[in-house]
C-alpha cells in the first residue's frame, strides 16, 4: 500500500510528464487512454494499479521518472517522507538509512551506555539536520536604513514594475524619501494578483490614535522628541487622518496664496478633552466596517494586474481604502517570482531602520536559518552604522547564522562609484574599479564581526540591468541549501565511519585516551564565569541610542513597541551575558578537540572528538537560547504588574529637554531594585544549571569500551 495520497502522485507525474516535454494528450494516447483518465490521475481523482504506474513512468521515459518507483517505495521510520518532488529526496534517505541503522546498533545488548549514547546523539542531530533539509520555504528580507532604497530594487529584482513617466520604470511598491511602509510586506507566489493584509489588533490602533491626539492636542506641549522627531510615525499619522478624514488641505486664500488647514486641530477645538477625542477619531476611522483581509485581481478591471497592484497597495498602505484596517503586515501575491530550484522562496521589505537601534523583527530575521538577509546600505555610507549595529549585537549573543545566510547589497547612484579614490589618491578611472575598491572598504569594515569574506554586490537602480541582482539572490539561497547538505553528509560521513570502526580495538583504545583528555578537561570547567555587568544594561543602551518618541511610545504601552521592545532586549541581554560567562570555555573545548583530532595526535579518534565538538556547539546554542527566554520570561511578568513604573515614565513625556535621561534614570532605578537583583540570581542559577546539562551531556559519549 502506498504512504502518499493520490493528490501527491498525481501532481508529480503530472510534473514529470511537463518537464518530459510531452503534452497531456500526447501521453494518454501513447498508453492508450482517454485524456479523460490520465486528466483524473494527475488530478488525484483516480488511484492507480502498480502495474499502470509503471506503465507511465516507463512511457515518460526521463531519469526522473524511473527513479519514482524506488522513491514510493521506500518506507520512512524515523524522519518525516519528503515530498515526492523534493530535491534532497536522496540525501534524505541516506540520512533515513543511517538513523535506522544507528537505531539497529544499540538495540545490540552487549552495547555499552556511552556507545548507545553516542548512537542516540547521531540520531538526534540527524534528525536536527533533516528538519532544516526538509523545509523548502525560504525568505529574502531586505534589511537597511529608511528611505536607503528597498522597495525599489525588490520590484527591480522581481520585474514588479509599471510604465512611468518620462519612460522610466515606477516600482509596484510605494516609494518616497522614507517613512512611506507601514508595516512589513511579503511578497510571494500565488494563483494570480492578490493582496491579503493582515490587520493591526484593535488595541494597538487605539494606541496609535492616543499617541496621535496627544501631537494634536496643543494642550500637551511637547508633541515633538529632542531632536524634532514627531511623536508619531509619519506613515502611521498619515494612515490614521485618511482613515477618519482629517488629512490636511490646501486651499487659496484672499490673496491666491495657498492657506493650509488642518481638520484634526478643528476637530480637536471641537472636542478639548483626551477621552473624548480619541473616541471621536476612533468612530471616524470605522474600524467595525474595516473587516476586510484580502483582494483579488479580476480580468474584468480595465487596469493590468500589477497596474491594480500599485494603486490598491497605495490605498492600504496610505488608509485609504474603505474596507482595510491598519496593516501589522501586507503580502502580495503575483504568479511569478524569483524561482530558485524547487523551492518556495518569498521576498521580505521590512521596515527601514530609522536610528541605528535593535528590533526584534530584524534580528529575529537574521537568526532564522531558512531567511537570506539582505543588509543594504547605500553606497557613500556602506557599511552603514545600523547595519553594524546590529552585527555587532548578533556577535554578542553568538548568532552563528550570520556567517552563512547574511549579505550585503551596496546600492549605488550614478557617479558616486567614480569619486572612490584609492590609497593614492587617485579617482577610479570606471564604474567597476570604483565598486572594487569601495568593496575592499566594506570588507575591512566588517573585520571587526568576522565577516571579511560576506558576499557583497553592487547595484544601480537607474541604470544597471537586474539580472545580475537576481543571480545574487540565487546565489545566496542555494548557498544556506548547499550548507544544510554539506553538515548533514559529514554527519552522515562520521556515523558511518563509527558504525564500521566500532569493533577495532586500536580505534577503541585511542578513542578512551581522548574521552579521558576531554572528561579531565570538564572537571577543570565545571561552572560559568560570574556574570559580569546586568541583563538590563542591553535595554538601558538601546534606550540611550533611541529616538525620544520611539520610547514615549513604548512605555505607553507596557515596553512593547515595534522599535523598542523591553522584554526582546531584555532576552539579548541574558544571552549576552551567557556568551560572556562560557563563550571562553567553549572556544577552549572546541580548540582541545581539533588539537587533539590532529594526524600527530590522536586521528583514531577524530570522529568522536568531531562528534563531541558538534555536540557541545549544539548543546551551547540550545542553551543560549533557553537562557534568553528565560530571562525575557523573568522580566515580563514583573513589567506587566508594575503599572506605576509606566505611569511614571510616560509622566516624563512633555517635562522640557532631557527626556531620555530621566528615563533612564527610572529605569535604573527600577532594575537595581531588590526583587530585580533577585531575577539576576534566578538567571545565574539557570545558566549554571544549564551548563551542567551540556556537560553531562557531551561528557556521557566518552568511554566505550
Amino acid at each position: 500500500m502506498r504512504e502518499v495520497s493520490d493528490v501527491q502522485l498525481g501532481h508529480r507525474l503530472a510534473q514529470l510528464r511537463e518537464r518530459s516535454g510531452m503534452k497531456q494528450a500526447e501521453l494518454a494516447r501513447k498508453v492508450t487512454w482517454s485524456p479523460a483518465v490520465l486528466s483524473r490521475i494527475e488530478a488525484g481523482e483516480r488511484t492507480l494499479s502498480d502495474d499502470e504506474l509503471a506503465t507511465l513512468l516507463k512511457t515518460i521515459g526521463t531519469d526522473e521518472a524511473a527513479d519514482l518507483a524506488a522513491v514510493l517505495d521506500r518506507n520512512w521510520r524515523h524522519l518525516p517522507r519528503p515530498t515526492l518532488d523534493h530535491p534532497d529526496q536522496h540525501l534524505l534517505w541516506r540520512a533515513e538509512q543511517m538513523a535506522t541503522a544507528l537505531e539497529d546498533a544499540g538495540n545490540v545488548p552487549e552495547a555499552p551506555a556511552a556507545f548507545r549514547t553516542r548512537l542516540d546523539e547521531y540520531v538526534k542531530e540527524i534528525s536536527r539536520l533533516a528538519a532544516l533539509l526538509l523545509r523548502r520555504e525560504h525568505q529574502i528580507a531586505f534589511i537597511g536604513s529608511i528611505g536607503i532604497g528597498k522597495s525599489t530594487v525588490i520590484c527591480r529584482a522581481t520585474d514588479l514594475e509599471i510604465a512611468g513617466p518620462h519612460g522610466r520604470s515606477v516600482p509596484v511598491l510605494e516609494t518616497g524619501g522614507g517613512g512611506v511602509t507601514l508595516c512589513e510586506v511579503h511578497l510571494s507566489r500565488g494563483p494570480g494578483h492578490g493582496i491579503v493584509v493582515e490587520p493591526r489588533p484593535h488595541d494597538d490602533i487605539r494606541s496609535d490614535v492616543e499617541d496621535f491626539v496627544d501631537q494634536i492636542l496643543q494642550s500637551r506641549p511637547a508633541v515633538v522628541d529632542e531632536d524634532g522627531t514627531p511623536a508619531v510615525p509619519r506613515e502611521i499619522e498619515r494612515a490614521i487622518r485618511n482613515m477618519a478624514g482629517l488629512a490636511p488641505k490646501r486651499v487659496k486664500g484672499a490673496d491666491g496664496k495657498p492657506v493650509r488647514t488642518d481638520p484634526a486641530k478643528e476637530l480637536a477645538a471641537e472636542f478639548p478633552e483626551r477621552r473624548d477625542l480619541v473616541v471621536e477619531v476612533l468612530t471616524r476611522m470605522g474600524l467595525h466596517r474595516r473587516d476586510r483581509r484580502d483582494e483579488w485581481h479580476s480580468p474584468t478591471l480595465s487596469a493590468t494586474p500589477l497596474e491594480w497592484m500599485k494603486s490598491t497597495f497605495e490605498q492600504i498602505n496610505n488608509g485609504r481604502h474603505p474596507d482595510f484596517a491598519l496593516p501589522a503586515r501586507i503580502d502580495l501575491i503575483v504568479p511569478d517570482l524569483l524561482e530558485v530550484d524547487d523551492l518556495d522562496v518569498r521576498l521580505i521589505d521590512t521596515r527601514g531602520i530609522d536610528q541605528p537601534s535593535a528590533r526584534a523583527d530584524l534580528e529575529a530575521l537574521l537568526e532564522d536559518p531558512h531567511t537570506v538577509s539582505i543588509l543594504c546600505s547605500g553606497f557613500n555610507d556602506a557599511p552603514s552604522q545600523s547595519i553594524q549595529h546590529l552585527l555587532r549585537r548578533a556577535r554578542d549573543i553568538n548568532n552563528t547564522q550570520i556567517d552563512s545566510n547574511a549579505s550585503v547589497l551596496v546600492l549605488a547612484r550614478p557617479d558616486e562609484a567614480l569619486a572612490v579614490k584609492d590609497e593614492a589618491g587617485s579617482r577610479a578611472e570606471t564604474t567597476e574599479e570604483g565598486y572594487e575598491l569601495k568593496d575592499e572598504q566594506v570588507r575591512n569594515a566588517f573585520t571587526p564581526y568576522r565577516l571579511s569574506g560576506i558576499s557583497t554586490f553592487f547595484f544601480n537602480a537607474l541604470e544597471d540591468e537586474p539580472e545580475g541582482l537576481r543571480t545574487f539572490l540565487r546565489e545566496r539561497v542555494t548557498q544556506t541549501r548547499d550548507e544544510f547538505q554539506r553538515q548533514l553528509d559529514d554527519v552522515l560521513g562520521r556515523a558511518e565511519f563509527m558504525l564500521e570502526n566500532a569493533e577495532q580495538e586500536q580505534v577503541q583504545a585511542v578513542q578512551r585516551e581522548a574521552g579521558r583528555l576531554l572528561a579531565t578537561w570538564i572537571k577543570q570547567h565545571p561552572t560559568p564565569a560570574p556574570l559580569s555587568g546586568h541583563v538590563h544594561d542591553a535595554l538601558l543602551n538601546e534606550i540611550e541610542r533611541a529616538h525620544a518618541a520611539s520610547v514615549n511610545a513604548a512605555v505607553r504601552r507596557e515596553g512593547e513597541w515595534r522599535s523598542l521592545s523591553y522584554t526582546h532586549q531584555l532576552g539579548h541581554g541574558a544571552r549576552k551575558a551567557a556568551v560572556a560567562a562560557l563563550q571562553d570555555s567553549v572556544t577552549g573545548f572546541t580548540d582541545l578537540c581539533r588539537t587533539l583530532s590532529d594526524p600527530d595526535s590522536m586521528p583514531e579518534a577524530s570522529e568522536l572528538l568531531s562528534q563531541a565538538q558538534q555536540l557541545m556547539s549544539t548543546a551551547y546554542d540550545e542553551l543560549l537560547r533557553k537562557v534568553q527566554l528565560t530571562g525575557l520570561t523573568l522580566y515580563r511578568d514583573q513589567l506587566r504588574e508594575d503599572p506605576e513604573f509606566w505611569n511614571n515614565n510616560a509622566g516624563e513625556w512633555g517635562q522640557g529637554p532631557g527626556y531620555i535621561n530621566r528615563v533612564l534614570r527610572r529605569n535604573r532605578e527600577w532594575f537595581q531594585q531588590p526583587q530585580r537583583r533577585d531575577l539576576e540570581d534566578q538567571l545565574a542559577a539557570v545558566l549554571e544549571r544549564e551548563w551542567r546539562t551540556v556537560l553531562e551531556r557531551v561528557e556521557a559519549i566518552f568511554g566505550q569500551a
